[in-house]
């Protein structure tokens, strides 16, 4: 077998790669490379071989002169495994064809959010933990990605949006002009029990109007939902949206004297209400120190799906009652009677809603909630900001999805690309770049074929990513200034100047 090359008779090598060949010749058999230690995964010897070096002559430290109790395994333990090939449990990939039906879906909030006249902002995925630490009790405390980075500082992935909103309102203060319409799309993490629709990160669409206390706001919220479920092919045979407001609770809670400071605590457990059996809602609520009586009562007016039936009990002179026959009535203004319905129930988990909340539904009740809001005039304040009367809502991407596919409405979408450019003779490779950078230029998209392949393989190719042309370059035509070009779908064939080429 000949002798490996010696780095000193090869100047073209660099000076970083000579040591490395120098020592494959000394030390190595020849043609047999050791993978470098960085890059494979080593696998640690156990407890035995951690005695065996406690033992060792040298009172239990490594030959090196480590620490006592330090593991110094021979380069024949190292092993190298297969990683886990798999996204962290609860997350995603996004191969292209996921891409494509992720963009599409963000593209309609954009759009839905565009013809609403909202403009798009965004904030950190990290953010201070304290910010989403707000009352006890709240699921989100316990589903914090949260951990101390290296600068001894607190700090959580964000599991909503709405709180970051209120951070940079309150950052940008009096230079805000009022009222502010709001949108992002942006990815959340929360460790929780995952099931069809729910992961432990996903993407949410918010909308947010800042500075209008009136319930046209929250009218104005639910038709841009309306116009989005539209805009995919959803009907109101499909979802639905239940209304209610957290002013029904505190005017029941109010005939019983209860604390304005557990009203947070009673919601938080009202939501739960299709979650756990009614006996555990009782008892957790008799934990409060509700009455027995108080509790019947909640229950009793939680039960009611007919905005009517609710007057009968409190009145016409509430907020709760007027601000609800408002939404409905502007609900037939907008047009979307047909998709709410009232739902005493509907309180919503998060402690900060004020008034108005609404949940989107899928009606066959196979799915979680699809998307949810309310108002939050007093948000602000909990981060010692003025408080603005606000209001909006979080709208997934993975519980839409669901949907779309249990409804047979996930749209097919392909690559697709206007032209493939290539060249059979290798050559000519810088003139078919050429050729693919003109036309991008001029804002066209190309596939330009980088190797030399039979021409077989570049219609397969074309095929794949629904090309519309295929522009050949070719010696005879290139001399000439021209290229060839094939539209595909007819199958027309010509020759054209490359300068007249669009």
């Amino acid at each position: 077998m000949p002798p490996l090359p010696s780095p000193l008779l090869n100047p073209r090598l660099s000076s970083s790669l000579k040591p490395l060949l120098l020592l494959s010749q000394s030390s190595l058999a020849p043609w047999k490379f050791q993978i470098p230690k960085q890059l494979v995964s080593v696998k640690r010897r156990t407890s035995s071989c951690l005695a065996s070096n406690q033992s060792s002559d040298n009172g239990g430290r490594s030959g090196g002169g480590g620490r006592y109790g330090a593991l110094s395994p021979s380069p024949l333990a190292d092993e190298v495994h297969r990683i886990d090939v798999n996204p962290p449990k609860g997350t995603r990939d996004f191969p292209p064809e996921d891409m494509r039906l992720r963009n599409w879906l963000f593209n309609h909030f954009r759009e839905v959010s565009r013809c609403f006249g909202f403009e798009e902002v965004d904030y950190p995925v990290l953010e201070s933990e304290a910010l989403f630490i707000r009352k006890a009790g709240e699921e989100i405390r316990d589903q914090l990605y949260c951990f101390e980075d290296q600068g001894n500082r607190r700090v959580a992935l964000r599991p909503e949006l709405t709180p970051s909103l209120a951070r940079l309102v309150i950052q940008k203060g009096k230079s805000l002009s009022l009222p502010l319409k709001w949108f992002a799309i942006g990815q959340c993490w929360r460790y929780e029990r995952m099931t069809r629709g729910r992961r432990r990160e996903h993407y949410q669409w918010n909308m947010d109007i800042l500075g209008v206390p009136e319930v046209t706001a929250e009218a104005e919220l639910i038709a841009s939902i309306v116009a989005f479920f539209k805009r995919i092919g959803i009907t109101e045979l499909d979802v639905g949206l239940k209304v209610s407001s957290r002013k029904v609770l505190q005017e029941v809670l109010g005939c019983y004297s209860v604390p304005e400071n557990l009203f947070g605590k009673v919601c938080i457990i009202i939501d739960k209400i299709e979650k756990i059996p009614v006996d555990e809602i009782k008892r957790e609520l008799n934990a409060t120190g509700l009455s027995e009586e108080a509790i019947e009562e909640l229950l009793q007016v939680l039960s009611i799906k007919s905005l009517t039936k609710l007057e009968e009990i409190l009145g016409v002179a509430g907020e709760a009652i007027a601000d609800l026959k408002q939404l409905f009535s502007l609900a037939e203004k907008f047009g979307y009677s047909d998709w709410i319905q009232f739902d005493a129930s509907v309180v919503r988990g998060l402690a900060y809603y004020t008034g108005i909340v609404f949940e989107g539904f899928d009606r066959e009740g196979k799915l979680r909630a699809i998307c949810g809001g309310g108002r939050y005039d007093r948000l602000l304040s909990t981060f010692g900001g003025d408080d603005v009367p606000a209001c909006g809502f979080g709208f997934g991407d993975a519980v839409i999805v669901e949907l779309l596919k249990e409804k047979g409405l996930v749209p097919e979408l392909s690559i697709e690309v206007n032209n493939i450019v290539c060249t059979l003779d290798c050559d000519l490779q810088g003139a078919a770049a050429t050729v693919a950078t003109k036309l991008r230029e001029k804002g066209q998209s190309v596939d330009l074929v980088l190797e030399s392949k039979p021409l077989k393989w570049v219609f397969k190719r074309a095929a794949r990513t629904n090309a519309q042309r295929l522009i050949l370059v070719g010696n005879t035509e290139w001399q000439k200034g021209m290229v060839v070009v094939k539209v595909l779908s007819s199958g027309e064939q010509y020759e054209i100047k490359l300068d007249e080429l669009e």
